[in-house]
């Protein structure tokens, strides 16, 4: 009976390690990219549109992608081009 309840609480635990703490960590990291983000900014959405930040609004952001004006939600940025570009 202790060896399961041992054995339980050890799946929890790698549970929480290998996959709530880092999913977690991820979400934090990319509110952070949202809140951080600045006029000029080259960045990638979630549906690979490439484009550069031209304004921001409370929720949304206008960008300009190959001269097409496109205003979209904050949620739908997924990256900046300039991190990849440092990686």
């Amino acid at each position: 009976m202790a060896n399961q309840l041992v054995m339980l609480v050890l799946i929890m635990v790698i549970i929480y390690f290998f996959m709530i703490r880092p999913q977690t960590k991820r979400q934090k990291e990319l509110k952070k990219f949202r809140e951080n983000l600045q006029v000029g900014d080259k960045v990638v959405t979630i549906g690979g549109i490439h484009g550069k930040i031209l304004e921001i609004a409370e929720t949304t952001v206008l960008i300009n992608s190959e001269g097409s004006k496109l205003r979209l939600d904050k949620s739908a940025l997924a990256s900046s081009t300039e991190d990849k570009l440092m990686a």
